[in-house]
């Protein structure tokens, strides 16, 4: 069995050097380091770390974050080690997810991270809704009307003004998304 740790920092001026210690400390035989977000899921020193490992060894992360931002990601990575015969352990949370108890704290740490998710997106709509009713205006504020009519005459007219998108953009502030939008509209 061999423990096999995954260090990761977001940015290239942040440093693995605390990480890389607690996962010596804890007696890791390899060590995969990686400067990228975790939002991105093509993270290649991860793939190589989950390649690398055989059954019966362990991936050991410092903290859940390191190896994951979302519970659904977090869960693929899981079940795939498991399904493999690897364990996982997260050295901050004291989590051994080969463990029954490690697994049971896992889901619920899943479930909780879900559920306050949810939380805040039924939040986020019942503040929308009351937004709505109270007929305030979500999103970015509108262009003035007399912006926009310019915007479009002109663009209308550029073939003999000789003014490019940009120079109408430039001249009226109008966002260039909202002057194709109201040209596609009136088509």
């Amino acid at each position: 069995m061999a423990l096999i740790g995954y260090a990761r920092v977001s940015t290239v001026g942040q440093s693995l050097e605390n990480q890389i210690e607690l996962l010596q400390g804890y007696g890791c035989n390899k060590i995969f380091k990686e400067k990228q977000s975790g939002a991105k899921s093509n993270r290649k020193a991860l793939h190589e770390a989950i390649e690398y490992l055989r059954e019966g060894d362990k991936l050991i992360v410092t903290k859940i974050d390191r190896l994951a931002r979302s519970v659904k990601d977090l869960h693929n990575v899981a079940s795939q080690l498991e399904d493999r015969g690897i364990g996982l352990v997260f050295l901050k949370e004291q989590i051994d997810f080969s463990t029954p108890s490690g697994k049971l704290m896992f889901t619920m740490l899943g479930a909780i991270g879900e559920f306050e998710r949810d939380l805040i997106n039924e939040r986020t709509a019942d503040g929308r809704a009351r937004a709505n009713k109270q007929g305030k205006h979500m999103g970015r504020p509108s262009q003035p009307s007399k912006n926009v009519e310019r915007a479009l005459d002109l663009f209308a007219q550029r073939e003999t003004n000789g003014m490019s998108l940009n120079d109408i953009v430039m001249l009226t502030g109008v966002p260039r998304s909202t002057i194709y939008a109201k040209v596609n509209k009136g088509k």
